[in-house]
């Protein structure tokens, strides 16, 4: 049965992270359990862009060393590494903190500039992958993510951190490739089942919730959860959310096809009860996710329930950020006329909703606008 440990620490002072990071890993039978010494095992913190700490979209510094620091009395040679959706990993680490914690501590950066082909022969989606030379070289992988809402997604955590570990852009060439949530989710599972890590540390002691992965709102949820299973994992967070797990296309998913156990019934729950770290107004979109790989009439209706990206004008700072990640040919949001000191505009036509602008825009600029039609579907089935 698949085994999920769940600490309260309520703030990030490297005292309290160690002993709750302690507590979790003990009641899963220690770091030993998971890393060999001499092993040479890879900490993968989420480090989506360059962001303070206390915005929430990176893995926090004192997670991400108290990890290091009980991996390293475990006599594993360690390293560290992520490629962001945008800018480089070592801008990304130094501005969350992180470079300074693994400079600290002689752990050196992975090389998450260059892919190495990866064949996967038991994916049910993918087969093959290019996945970062650092990945490919380490003997095994920590992932230490962050817990926060996702636009296409829903929710990034356990399942989700180990998509930063394709390299640079090719990560837009798999949402042009693939445009629908659940092969997408299909996708992702493949490349975790491939990657394999031995841990899964979601840092919830502050979250994000709203217009994440980048541009949300900070919450405090307390809690730091720790498993070698990313569905359980995923889905005890998803209780903590208060959202149902079916709702999430990597956990349904996942527990459906046999990559993890889904069914909280069927966990067993270690350390402080989820229910205690509850928070029933958590925002997150709890509306099903409507089609979007779809043709003729279906198209038609999934265009009219799928959520679109918006840009504020006040908050664009016209930076040209969002069309240079757009993965779509021609591109679905462009400057008005090839007039860059105008706000970009979109081709809703062509857009093929991955929310790639969203998730990287620094400004938080461009939100994701339910049409009516969802927004009927949220008040005739409660959710919101």
């Amino acid at each position: 049965m698949s085994r999920v440990a769940v600490v309260r620490c309520d703030d990030y002072s490297d005292d309290n992270v160690f002993r709750a990071m302690e507590t979790a890993l003990g009641l899963l039978g220690g770091m030993e359990t998971f890393i060999k010494a001499g092993e040479k095992i890879l900490l993968k913190p989420n480090l989506l862009a360059p962001a303070l700490p206390e915005k929430c979209v990176t893995t926090h510094p004192a997670v991400f060393k108290a990890a290091a620091k009980i991996a390293q009395s475990a006599k594993a040679e360690l390293s560290y590494g992520d490629s962001p959706g945008f800018s480089s990993m070592e801008a990304a680490a130094k501005k969350s903190g992180i470079y300074n914690e693994a400079a600290a501590l002689s752990i050196p950066a992975a090389d998450f500039t260059n892919g190495v082909k990866a064949h996967y022969q038991d994916g049910k989606q993918n087969k093959l992958f290019v996945i970062a030379k650092g990945v490919a070289d380490c003997d095994g992988l920590i992932s230490i993510c962050k817990l926060k809402t996702h636009g296409f997604q829903k929710y990034t955590g356990a399942l989700k951190n180990q998509f930063g570990c394709v390299p640079g852009m090719l990560k837009g060439e798999f949402h042009v490739k693939i445009p629908d949530t659940d092969d997408f989710a299909r996708m992702l599972l493949d490349l975790n089942a491939l990657i394999n890590p031995r841990l899964y540390i979601i840092d919830g002691i502050m979250a994000m919730e709203g217009n994440g992965p980048n541009g949300g709102d900070p919450v405090k949820l307390g809690a730091l959860i720790v498993s070698d299973d990313p569905i359980a994992a995923d889905s005890v967070a998803c209780r903590i959310m208060n959202i149902d797990p079916r709702l999430i296309p990597t956990v349904r998913l996942g527990g459906e096809l046999g990559y993890g156990q889904s069914d909280i019934s069927n966990i067993t729950l270690l350390g402080d009860n989820p229910d205690l770290f509850i928070r029933s107004s958590f925002k997150i979109d709890r509306t099903p996710l409507g089609p979007v790989k779809a043709k003729g009439v279906m198209k038609f209706v999934g265009n009219r329930i799928v959520p679109k990206p918006v840009i504020d004008k006040k908050r664009c700072l016209k930076c040209g950020v969002c069309i240079r990640m757009c993965p779509a040919n021609p591109k679905a949001i462009d400057w008005p006329n090839g007039n860059t000191k105008e706000i970009p505009v979109y081709n809703y036509g062509i857009c093929i909703k991955c929310y790639c602008c969203q998730e990287i825009c620094s400004e938080h600029a461009i939100k994701l606008e339910k049409p009516l039609a969802r927004k009927l579907i949220g008040k005739v089935s409660g959710k919101n």
